[in-house]
């Protein structure tokens, strides 16, 4: 038996409801998952940046340039894509 921690496999769905719970408990609110954050309100410029850093530290992914602009923070199905996508893109780096 190993002594390391199991760790669920991240999917879409893992990603969706681990933003749905970190946003509702931000601001004790409950957000659709294609909810526009910004033009509801609920997400202003700065907590988009705590968004970044969020995703950033739970799912290691580093999120720079290109990948910064608002749409993929619109809504928290967009940003389990980015998420998703950028993921991917590392595995398929360190796999090579």
């Amino acid at each position: 038996m190993s002594d390391q921690p199991t760790t669920a496999p991240v999917t879409a769905e893992s990603i969706e409801q681990a933003l749905l719970s970190f946003l509702e408990e931000r601001t004790k609110t409950a957000v659709p998952p294609t909810q526009d954050l910004f033009a509801s309100g609920l997400v202003s410029s700065m907590f988009a940046m705590e968004l970044v850093v969020h995703l950033e530290q739970n799912y290691e992914v580093a999120i720079v340039g290109a990948d910064l602009k608002l749409d993929n923070f619109r809504t928290v199905r967009q940003m389990t894509e980015l998420v998703l996508r950028l993921r991917d893109a590392s595995a398929a780096v360190g796999g090579a």
